[in-house]
């Protein structure tokens, strides 16, 4: 899905993707619900679900709108869903603007039936592939690349056996990251790029399957975790159970899992690929401790990432741990605010700085990135104007260097601060006492074994990219 986008900390979250499948046919929108509302914080731009009854008539109800969950269902919207079967998604934009037609799922009527597809993730040559399609006669309805994927499998379907066939065959035309829920008539499947890029699981409660973008959903509809879609993988749920297509698949040595999942993105209480996005955390904020001490009195997080960075750091240096912000959990992402001046206006009435825990105190503040800096920059001052003597600034990724063209919003090169300012440099325009980012060679003891991305900080890519920025290509 690349129009970029800003949170309080600089950076735009994935996408989320949600499915259920109910073998006993019970109604699934109220499971979907739930399990989009644990992935909230990966998109809060619009969000949608679509469900079918695999044992009737078989046709899609769906609702989208722009807004969080709880802003586009209610209970009688719910009770309007009826349906075993069913995919949800909630999305902040990378490809395509803020506009209802671009909320997903998309649902695709064809000649074969009936698909309803959720994308998390951004392909790399979405633009030649819509083109190709265009010129043999297609007509989109968005402006988003997830309408490209889902093109390519429908025009697929009508010569493939299957739709999981279809699926397959599409992913051999598509390039880039993505995670795909699709639900056919009577099918669940789910598909995870070969570089395993996008996470995807597997969660089952009683005959119900789930699919879901992180762990946390399927802990939140009770379900019991199964196992992670592996990279490359098609995996189809039907009344038979799972089966299991690999032949997508990649050696292990080439799979590139998005780092920043670990860093940022995913839920604290997620796993993903094995490995515990809170233990991941824990051993940044130690490998920061290691490698910048400093002398100071108080170690804090901003919220929510930074948290438990913060803590790992204070578990190895010793220092204490506290609490220096209120977080004010019911305003608006300031990403949403269109200029400059409103984002840090948004910053001020989303995070305030609690006096009593700085004021006269040496402080190490932990946070997870720095893109363009003056988020950075007015957190810094609010902490010193509440008393804080001394700000250290600790960061739990290396310096953004390289834009990602793979679902991440790390804008084009000329807005990333450390592509054109060193660190000293950096220092001095935050106001910060003293600056340190993880070291790149450190970045692997957060995630053991697993493979993984860290283009945006070196700009080795896992595969070969745009020679241009493609945010607005579909304007």
């Amino acid at each position: 899905m690349t129009e970029y986008s800003m949170d309080a900390t600089g950076l735009g979250e994935e996408c989320g993707v949600f499915g259920a499948y109910d073998l006993d046919g019970r109604d699934v929108a109220a499971s979907v619900y739930y399990g989009l509302f644990a992935l909230q914080h990966r998109g809060q731009e619009s969000c949608g679900i679509a469900v079918t009854d695999t044992n009737g008539k078989r046709r899609v109800l769906s609702r989208k709108g722009l807004g969080h969950v709880n802003d586009v269902f209610d209970e009688e919207i719910l009770s309007e869903l009826k349906g075993n079967l069913g995919v949800g998604h909630v999305r902040y934009s990378t490809v395509g603007g803020t506009r209802v037609e671009n909320a997903q799922p998309l649902v695709i009527n064809y000649v074969k039936g009936t698909l309803a597809i959720a994308h998390n993730g951004n392909l790399v040559n979405a633009v030649e592939l819509r083109r190709e399609l265009e010129y043999t006669g297609a007509i989109f309805q968005t402006t988003i690349d997830s309408e490209v994927i889902a093109c390519h499998i429908a025009r697929e379907r009508l010569n493939a056996k299957t739709a999981e066939e279809a699926v397959k065959r599409a992913m051999y035309k598509i390039k880039g990251a993505y995670a795909l829920v699709v639900s056919s008539p009577r099918k669940m499947i789910g598909a995870r790029d070969p570089f395993g890029l996008r996470p995807l699981c597997i969660g089952k409660r009683d005959n119900t399957y789930f699919l879901a973008s992180e762990s946390c959903a399927v802990t939140a509809v009770d379900a019991e975790f199964v196992r992670d879609v592996l990279p490359g993988e098609i995996v189809t749920i039907t009344k038979d159970g799972i089966a299991s297509d690999m032949s997508m698949a990649v050696s292990e040595e080439r799979q590139a899992r998005c780092i920043f999942e670990y860093i940022y993105f995913a839920r604290t209480d997620s796993t993903i690929d094995g490995v515990s996005v809170y233990h991941s955390r824990i051993l940044s904020g130690k490998a920061l401790a290691q490698s910048y001490p400093v002398e100071a009195d108080l170690v804090v997080g901003v919220p929510d990432s930074g948290l438990v960075a913060a803590k790992g750091y204070s578990e190895y240096s010793g220092i204490p741990y506290g609490m220096a912000f209120h977080k004010n959990s019911y305003v608006g992402r300031t990403f949403i605010k269109p200029k400059q001046s409103d984002r840090e206006s948004g910053v001020k009435i989303k995070l305030n700085v609690i006096p009593e825990v700085v004021r006269g105190k040496r402080i190490i503040m932990v946070d997870d990135s720095i893109v363009r800096g003056t988020t950075c920059a007015n957190i810094i001052r609010m902490l010193k104007n509440a008393g804080a003597t001394e700000v250290h600034v600790r960061i739990s990724s290396p310096p953004f260097l390289y834009p990602c063209y793979f679902g991440t919003d790390v804008p084009s090169d000329d807005q990333l601060i450390a592509h054109s300012h060193t660190t000293e440099q950096i220092r001095e325009m935050i106001g910060a006492d003293s600056l340190g980012y993880m070291e790149i060679g450190k970045l692997k003891d957060m995630v053991g074994e697993l493979k993984y991305c860290d283009a945006c900080f070196t700009g080795n890519y896992p595969m070969e990219v745009p020679d241009r920025d493609i945010s607005h290509a579909f304007e």
